[in-house]
């Protein structure tokens, strides 16, 4: 049933795929047509970056390298090209309409028709050039973001407690040991007392991370109380049981389902990823199983990596839950999108006494840009009720 649901969704995502890099490729044709060199040059490479991403992902089943690397690279940009060739198709389609009906064109629009839409092909590929210049740009520098929380209750030791929340990294075939690098670095320099992983932590192949050696990098973090994740919807794409495996193999303790006491008394809840029904045909527990036991003046920490039926957490006491997964959009105008979709796309809320965070990320996936939020680490820093 879930080969024939992947099968399924995988054909819908290639006929998406085709629609809009077909739409792109009419209009491109019609505005590089100006001469014949032009047209087959702008066939030539619209061919070679609509398809280098499929190609690259089919050369990592069979042999990963520097190959299979830049072609996947190439095609990420693409998918994010694609997105605002797209919008300047439209916004060019509207702003025909409306002239029809209110002519407001200058003149000079009026030009022969081939050389106007060959300086519009010139500008919307200026455009989208430095839109994704910009955006890999942004993506290639996290800050650290300080959020301060007072929670009433007591724990054992120092009444301030700092955290690092770092959401969705996707290790993998697009953030690679450069970037961890700067992670890790970010991360010690908050000296935490405890680093918290949202989900997400891998891409969907493992087999990239094992490659570059990126489990070494995580073996650097520095927390007395710990380093703790829970799974995201990615570690179930690429495999779950060996995602863990390799992330509970480099010094991260991964929460599945269950309950830990930390050193201090704060006791940190860890849920599957909402998603291990899809891939592994089981329902993860419900949060009043998880804290049934548990003594209501413990200050509750609860890790979901996605942001949905945030009342569960505020009826089952939780004072703090953290969570990743929207990427706040990670492209402009998605985040408009995922603002719809969560009550919380992206950062802080407090329902009645519980306190709320959506990091949108460390990392990306998909396109390896950033147009609608800057890549964060999060620096928590919770103060709670002295002895």
């Amino acid at each position: 049933m879930r080969i024939l649901q992947f099968i399924i969704f995988f054909s819908i995502a290639l006929v998406i795929y085709f629609v809009f890099n077909y739409t792109i490729y009419i209009y491109g044709l019609k505005a590089f047509s100006i001469s014949p060199l032009s047209r087959l040059i702008y066939i030539i490479a619209f061919i070679a970056f609509a398809s280098s991403y499929f190609l690259g992902r089919i050369l990592e089943r069979i042999s990963i390298g520097s190959i299979s690397n830049f072609l996947t690279q190439t095609g990420s940009f693409w998918l994010a090209a694609m997105v605002y060739f797209l919008l300047i198709v439209f916004l060019i389609n509207l702003l025909q309409i409306i002239n029809h009906f209110i002519p407001f064109f200058p003149a000079i629009l009026r030009s022969p028709p081939l050389q106007i839409k060959f300086y519009t092909g010139i500008i919307s590929i200026v455009v989208v050039s430095i839109v994704l210049i910009a955006g890999r740009i942004n993506a290639l520098n996290p800050h650290i973001r300080q959020l301060n929380i007072q929670i009433n209750k007591k724990v054992v030791g120092s009444p301030k407690v700092t955290i690092a929340l770092i959401s969705d990294i996707h290790l993998g075939a697009l953030v690679g040991p450069k970037q961890l690098r700067k992670m890790i670095t970010l991360i010690n320099e908050i000296n935490p007392d405890l680093v918290l992983f949202a989900g997400d932590v891998v891409d969907e192949d493992l087999g990239l991370v094992i490659y570059k050696d990126l489990g070494k990098c995580l073996q650097e973090i520095e927390a007395p109380l710990g380093v703790y994740s829970v799974t995201g919807n990615h570690e179930y794409i690429g495999g779950i049981d060996a995602a863990i495996h390799y992330l509970q193999d480099h010094g991260i303790t991964v929460l599945r389902d269950s309950v830990t006491q930390l050193a201090n008394g704060i006791i940190l809840i860890g849920r599957e990823d909402r998603d291990c029904k899809q891939f592994n045909g089981f329902k993860r527990q419900p949060l009043k199983e998880l804290v049934k036991d548990i003594n209501p003046s413990a200050l509750l920490i609860l890790l979901d990596h996605q942001p949905i039926r945030l009342s569960e957490a505020v009826v089952n006491g939780i004072d703090l839950q953290l969570s990743g997964h929207t990427h706040h959009g990670q492209l402009w105008p998605f985040n408009i999108i995922t603002s719809w979709i969560y009550r919380i796309s992206f950062g802080y809320l407090r329902i009645e006494n519980t306190h709320f965070y959506v990091s949108c990320g460390f990392g990306t996936w998909g396109p390896p840009i950033r147009t609608s939020s800057r890549p964060e680490i999060v620096k928590i820093v919770l103060r709670t009720r002295s002895h």
